[in-house]
C-alpha cells in the first residue's frame, strides 16, 4: 500500500474542503434559478390570465357593439367593426404564440436542471477518458449532461456519457478504446463523486 506523507494528506484535504465550497455554490446556484423558474412560471400564468379575459372582454365588447350597429343605434358601417376585431384577434395570437414558445424554452431549462439533480442523487456509470493536474481546461460546458468533470484528488477527470447500468458503459468503453482511447475505463460516480473504478469488461 502507498505511503502519504503529513503535507500531501493536508493539501489532500484542503482540496476537500474547495471541493465541498464549490459544490454548495453550485446548490446555491440551482436553488436560485428554480426559484426564478417558479416566478416566471407564475408571471406567465398571471399574463395569460389576463390575456384570456382580454380576448374574453374583447370579444364581448365586439359583439355587443355589432348588436347596437345592427339595430341602428350607431351610425358605422359593420365593416370598420369587423376588421378591427381581427387585426386585435391577430395581436392576441400573436403573443399566444410568442408565450407558448417562451413557456417550451422555460420547460428546457427545467427539464435541464431536473435531471442534473437526478443525475447527482443517482449511481452511474461513466467512462473516463483524461485526468488533468490543473483544473484549466476546458473541454465542455457544464451545461452538457452527458459529461462529467470531476475533482478526484489529486486529479480532475473527464468522463464521457451517463449509463444507468455497467453493462452500458462497458459497452461505450469498448467503442472509445476501438477508436483510441485506450487508457479509457469505467467509473461509477453517485452525489458527483467517484465511487469505484469498475471492471471495465
Amino acid at each position: 500500500m502507498p505511503f502519504i506523507e503529513e503535507s500531501d494528506l493536508l493539501e489532500l484535504h484542503k482540496d476537500i474542503d474547495k471541493a465541498q465550497i464549490i459544490n454548495e455554490r453550485l446548490l446555491d446556484q440551482i436553488k436560485y434559478k428554480n426559484k426564478e423558474l417558479k416566478k416566471s412560471k407564475i408571471q406567465r400564468n398571471i399574463f395569460a390570465g389576463i390575456t384570456t379575459l382580454f380576448l374574453i372582454g374583447g370579444l364581448a365588447f365586439t359583439s355587443f357593439t355589432a348588436g347596437i350597429s345592427s339595430s341602428g343605434g350607431f351610425d358605422r358601417n359593420n365593416t370598420d367593426l369587423v376588421v378591427t376585431s381581427i387585426d386585435s384577434l391577430e395581436a392576441v395570437r400573436t403573443r399566444m404564440d410568442n408565450l407558448k414558445q417562451q413557456n417550451d424554452e422555460l420547460s428546457l431549462v427545467k427539464e435541464f436542471y431536473l435531471a442534473k439533480e437526478f443525475l447527482q442523487k443517482e449511481k452511474i456509470y461513466s467512462v473516463q477518458v483524461k485526468s488533468f493536474v490543473d483544473n484549466n481546461v476546458t473541454l465542455a460546458s457544464e451545461a452538457l449532461t452527458n459529461t462529467l468533470f470531476v475533482k478526484t484528488n489529486p486529479f480532475y477527470s473527464y468522463s464521457l456519457g451517463n449509463f444507468e447500468t455497467l453493462k452500458e458503459a462497458q459497452s461505450f468503453r469498448k467503442q472509445l478504446v476501438d477508436i483510441g482511447f485506450e487508457d479509457a475505463f469505467v467509473a461509477s460516480y453517485k452525489d458527483g463523486k467517484r465511487v469505484q473504478i469498475e471492471d471495465p469488461y
